[in-house]
């Protein structure tokens, strides 16, 4: 199907990561001009295929303000960019650094990104996709830092642009997908076999989600031909997970 997305100028944060790094590929075959922002991994963010790439903090607001700057007007943000803290850590024993440090990089991070895309935007028909989680959700014991962080995106965050935007355009969209489990460098070691088999209990298609399955939705929330008419919503990409258990072994 052609989505609209051809000759779009696109930034992906995020895009040296699995599901960013999928979201540049598909945006690009598509026909898009895409940025591929990355903060450390600057080999991995050539080699996602995009156009060019552009690096910042995006948890520092001098950075992202420089970043949109330098990278011009654009149509479309998809703001994938997340820290998912491995330590499983229940909150009596959750330091405030590492809470603090979750929230920057995903809630601050998120903020930064959208804040910056829509100054810029004018009157193009914009488009803008934030990245949640299952975690937001219906949390995720050990996880809480997380799991606050990615419920106020998908929830306050993403329901209050969805109505401010229009203000300032009334042709811009804003949506969300939720991942759950997904096979990428966050989660390498946690998805083998026999993890597969435990965390998918929950779950009603018993195996995790590949980058390319989360960015087909990313990409469909951000073409004007199929989403036109969407806005404020929410794409949940976890293979029916639940908050109880489906399968008993």
């Amino acid at each position: 199907m052609e989505t609209g997305l051809a000759g779009k100028r696109i930034l992906v944060t995020g895009g040296s990561g699995g599901i960013g790094a999928a979201c540049v590929r598909l945006f690009a075959a598509d026909g898009a001009e895409v940025i591929v922002h990355y903060h450390q991994g600057l080999e991995r963010a050539q080699a996602a295929g995009g156009a060019s790439v552009a690096a910042a903090d995006l948890t520092d607001e001098a950075d992202v303000d420089r970043l949109f700057a330098e990278v011009g007007p654009l149509d479309v943000c998809a703001a994938i960019a997340g820290v998912w803290p491995a330590g499983d850590v229940p909150v009596w024993e959750l330091p405030l650094e590492r809470w603090r440090q979750t929230i920057d990089a995903n809630l601050t991070a998120t903020f930064l990104t959208a804040r910056g895309f829509l100054k810029q935007l004018g009157d193009r028909e914009g488009s803008l996709i934030l990245c949640g989680s299952t975690a937001g959700l219906i949390g995720e014991a050990g996880h809480a830092d997380y799991a606050a962080a990615k419920s106020a995106i998908l929830g306050g965050l993403l329901l209050s642009l969805k109505n401010e935007v229009v203000r300032r355009n009334g042709r811009c969209r804003v949506n969300a997908v939720a991942p759950g489990w997904t096979e990428s460098p966050m989660t390498r070691g946690l998805v083998d076999d026999e993890q597969v088999r435990r965390i998918s209990r929950t779950m009603a298609l018993r195996k995790v989600a590949q980058p390319e399955d989360v960015a087909a939705h990313v990409v469909a929330l951000a073409s004007p031909v199929i989403s036109g008419h969407v806005t404020g919503q929410v794409v949940t990409v976890a293979g029916g997970m639940e908050g109880r258990v489906l399968h008993e072994e």
